[in-house]
């Protein structure tokens, strides 16, 4: 017999060779018809793969991101068949599964391919998921599988085969269908209920441009049909929120290619907007204790040689500027701290100092590769929310503990109610890409997790997503859409204080190491404002909108009145705007709500000869006639609120 031990904590016995759906079935029939596969000790197994000895077992459903993972995956295999079948001597590269679905790069050698190819294909696989075809797993030797695929004239097969070791090499085979692959897989194709091809791209094999330029179909799958309708319902949505769309009606900034790709230009509207969120965070920082600092754009060299970017990140930064100087070279600023911890040497320190919060809205830029360039979402040059605070060891998770509230207040005050905080922590396999000593990464690492727990913090843990320099804690949104974004940040580091020699006077009278911590809760202003906006479709919360009414005269005879409107509006700090133009009153209504203005004051004959104004809200319609004094309670009101 052996040990089987569930999530929950509690251990079963089970014989020797039990598989993970016969757990299931033990538990119950309900389970077990939903289970795709299995988390085993830490490894993603088939659910029909034998347990030969004591271990931890998780079962794996739809509702498991591991779960949706082996499902898409194993669908990229059943269009792989499909393929095969409907365009004989096609050959396959590689067919993951993604975040949202799957992809399988193919050479269809001088078959021309297109999108009109996507309702034959999605047909066959949904007759192959039908046959509810079992995915069988089969060890084979090097030699046997560089056969097999010789035969098959697959040259993209042989070409992984030459990375991999014998004795650790699987196929899978689903009706007629066999493919190189360490699985794991869904009990059978049945399991595939509806399918939608999204759409099809080049790529090169190995991503070398000098190799042939494949054919990447991607594609999603879903064990219900009625989660496709839905999903696509949001694709739809997801374009009409679409941050550069919006961006563009809203006026908010845009591109120029004489400026360059990836550095956004600001317009009228779009940094008012900005200037507020700036405001709002200064105001709470301020309260929190910080003092604002300001560093140039630039930084020698030697700056981030010392800090270790530029080992680790000097290959995709801006190129260096050279000086008329022999030799002196300076870089475009790709991070705030360095300039920081100078900030922090500039005089002596003391235990009773701390803890110094030094904060910046600074300007940081990157090179980023054109092709991942994506709106405000991915540029090369992008505004922190950056601080850095100095604070002794015995004052790290307080500290730590204060941030969280800032980030947590900020997401408040936003609408960013759904979130779970990701612990993110060293590679434990690769300790090469991380700088500092393992007594200080144990000491960052335990007070992030206790600061996390003591917080109540809904929370997970990935490795290998730690900063170079130390562990964070990243905060992963869902906006409205049910999207992940990655936010706020924080990190806990002990090592750039040591590569600056940062030093305070203890309470000992001898010399002491502070420790630093990192923190964003934007994360960057251009990434939380396109996140923002998509969020909420550009109706933002009526303190940020840019403009928070529309004053609409149904004829010039009463543009004074509404002057003289807009005056007394402006003087109690509302702020908006009036439509001069000669065009009927149900146009400016019309283009009024495409702007997304949240009020539109009406006015005529009646409103000014009673000193009135007939209100509409964004979305909302008709809210009747109010006078001045009681539609700016109204909106003070909703901007307390």
């Amino acid at each position: 017999m052996i040990n089987i031990t569930l999530p929950d904590g509690s251990s079963r016995q089970y014989e020797k060779g039990t598989t993970a759906h016969q757990i299931a079935l033990s538990i119950s029939e309900g389970l077990a018809r939903n289970v795709l596969a299995a988390e085993v000790n830490g490894e993603i197994w088939d659910s029909s793969r034998p347990v030969e000895s004591d271990a931890s077992v998780k079962l794996l459903t739809w509702n498991d991101t591991a779960g949706k993972a082996t499902f898409w995956h194993s669908s990229a295999h059943i269009m792989a068949e499909a393929l095969e079948a409907l365009y004989p001597g096609t050959k396959f590269g590689i067919g993951p599964a993604i975040e949202t679905g799957f992809y399988y790069d193919v050479d269809f050698g001088d078959r021309e391919f297109s999108s009109d190819d996507f309702k034959a294909i999605e047909d066959k696989i949904l007759e192959l998921a039908r046959q509810k075809e079992v995915f069988e797993r089969k060890a084979i030797s090097k030699a046997d599988a560089v056969a097999y695929f010789n035969e098959k004239g697959d040259e993209y097969k042989l070409d992984l085969l030459e990375g991999l070791e014998d004795g650790k090499i699987t196929f899978y085979t689903q009706g007629a269908f066999t493919d190189l692959c360490r699985g794991p897989h869904i009990p059978n194709t049945g399991f595939v209920k509806a399918v939608k091809l999204m759409n099809v791209a080049g790529a090169y094999w190995r991503g070398d441009e000098t190799r042939k330029q494949l054919t990447r179909i991607y594609g999603v799958t879903f064990p219900k049909a009625s989660e496709l309708t839905e999903y696509l319902h949001m694709i739809e949505e997801a374009k009409k929120r679409d941050h550069r769309k919006l961006g563009k009606e809203l006026e908010l900034f845009a591109f120029s290619e004489k400026v360059g790709m990836g550095l956004p230009l600001w317009l009228p509207k779009g940094a008012a907007l900005r200037e507020r969120l700036v405001q709002f965070l200064t105001k709470a920082q301020a309260k929190a204790g910080y003092e604002q600092v300001v560093t140039p754009h630039i930084g020698h060299k030697n700056l981030y040689i010392t800090s270790g970017h530029y080992e680790k990140y000097g290959k995709d930064a801006f190129q260096p500027i050279k000086t008329p100087q022999e030799g002196e070279e300076f870089f475009l600023k790709p991070m705030n701290c360095p300039h920081h911890c100078e900030i922090y040497k500039v005089k002596p320190r003391s235990y009773k100092d701390l803890p110094l919060r030094f904060a910046e809205f600074g300007t940081v830029y990157r090179y980023e590769q054109s092709g991942e360039l994506h709106g405000l979402t991915r540029v090369r040059g992008f505004t922190q929310d950056d601080a850095h605070l100095f604070c002794r060891p015995d004052q790290v998770k307080e500290e730590f503990k204060k941030v969280i509230d800032l980030v947590l207040y900020v997401f408040k005050s936003l609408g960013f109610d759904d979130y779970i905080a990701q612990i993110s922590l060293r590679d434990a396999e690769n300790r090469s890409k991380y700088i500092g000593s393992d007594e200080n990464w144990h000491l960052a690492e335990s007070a992030i997790i206790e600061a996390a727990a003591e917080k109540g913090l809904p929370t997970v843990v990935e490795y290998g997503e730690a900063a170079f320099y130390g562990p964070k804690l990243d905060f992963m949104v869902k906006d409205a859409l049910g999207r992940k974004w990655q936010l706020g940040t924080i990190q806990v580091d002990y090592n750039l204080p040591e590569r600056f020699e940062l030093e305070y006077t203890g309470s000992d009278n001898l010399k002491h190491r502070p420790v630093m911590i990192h923190r964003a809760p934007f994360g960057s202003l251009e990434r939380f404002i396109a996140v923002l906006i998509e969020h909420c479709a550009g109706n933002f919360p009526l303190w940020l909108s840019p403009e928070q009414f529309i004053i609409l005269p149904i004829s010039e005879k009463y543009e004074e009145y509404a002057k003289k409107v807009s005056d007394e509006l402006n003087n109690s700090d509302i702020r908006g705007l009036i439509d001069f133009r000669d065009e009927k009153i149900g146009r400016k209504i019309r283009d009024a709500e495409v702007k997304k203005i949240p009020y539109m004051l009406i006015i005529g004959e009646k409103e000014s000869a009673e000193g009135k104004v007939s209100v509409r809200k964004h979305g909302e319609g008709d809210l009747g006639e109010m006078s001045l004094h009681e539609f700016s309670e109204l909106l003070i009101k909703e901007i307390t609120v």
